[in-house]
């Protein structure tokens, strides 16, 4: 899979000047838009002078402007493809089964270019017990956003998946602000209603935190956190492969951050299960810590 532009702006940040960072920090905000317009529009939408921008672009190695815009041309093509749009790309001579080795390549770029500080301190944000935890998702993401719930609940309290009827999500924003914390799981083709509550979440000053693909969900714009993943495979359907490995890395994450209260939550469960069936006590095993 061609390597994302987004991604290489991230992993070079260090390397630009402070005005190029600006440059930067504007496109990874409204990603890939700011780019799409004039030269000056993304001056001023970045505090920065144009030949700044033009030298922005050539670090990032455009010979021009308009190379650079048939690059997030081409990635916002590949962010609204469908699933049969995709499938007519694919061929159909391909030699052995490149899909095993695409997935396992997703992982393995996934965490190579994952922002460190990002993931540490969204894993510090979802252990502190004074926030509460919402987590959301959508058609196909909607599951991990409820595998990860499930683990949750059990390492700590205050742990809501935001589930059932789309009509009934406005419900849940109710009541939220700074002690919040609104997870979203959102990749290709991003899901409107998803984007929504995320917004609403965030304007009534819940931290909203993000995994995504690598063209990045427009909730990105609002996220405190995002995390990346690649999911494009040799397939009419992109992997979540990628995305469940961040949700077990976070809920590896929380349960280590505070281990005491995670094995005593634990013990309090099988406590319960036992007491209801007695019969489960010498066959239910707990995760270990």
């Amino acid at each position: 899979m061609e390597r994302p532009l987004l991604e290489d702006i991230r992993d070079r940040l260090d390397e630009f000047t402070a005005t190029e960072k600006k440059a930067a920090h504007a496109l990874m905000a409204n990603y890939p838009m700011q780019g799409l317009g004039t030269v000056a529009e993304f001056a001023e939408a970045a505090g920065v002078s144009s030949p700044t921008i033009l030298r922005f672009i050539g670090r990032l190695g455009f010979p021009g402007f308009a190379e650079f815009q048939k690059k997030l041309r081409g990635e916002l093509e590949s962010q609204l493809n469908s699933p049969l749009a995709r499938s007519a790309t694919l061929s159909d001579n391909q030699n052995g089964d490149p899909h095993v080795g695409q997935l396992l390549e997703n992982v393995r770029e996934t965490f190579a270019h994952l922002p460190k500080g990002e993931l540490e301190g969204l894993i510090r944000l979802l252990a502190d017990e004074k926030k509460t935890i919402h987590l959301i998702g959508g058609r196909f993401t909607d599951g991990l956003a409820r595998y990860m719930a499930a683990h949750l609940r059990i390492v700590r309290s205050g742990v809501n998946h935001v589930a059932g009827q789309q009509g009934n999500w406005l419900d849940q924003l109710l009541g939220m602000g700074p002690k919040d914390v609104v997870l979203v799981f959102d990749i290709r083709r991003y899901q409107t209603e998803v984007i929504q509550f995320a917004e609403g979440a965030a304007k009534q000053g819940a931290t909203v935190a993000l995994v995504t693909d690598s063209w990045m969900s427009p909730v990105g714009r609002i996220a405190g956190f995002v995390l990346p993943a690649r999911v494009a495979v040799p397939s009419p359907w992109d992997s979540s492969l990628a995305l469940m490995a961040i949700a077990e890395v976070l809920i590896a994450g929380v349960t280590r951050e505070n281990q005491q209260r995670a094995q005593e939550r634990m013990r309090a469960l099988e406590s319960l299960r036992n007491e209801i069936d007695p019969t489960t006590e010498s066959r239910t095993v707990g995760p270990d810590i």
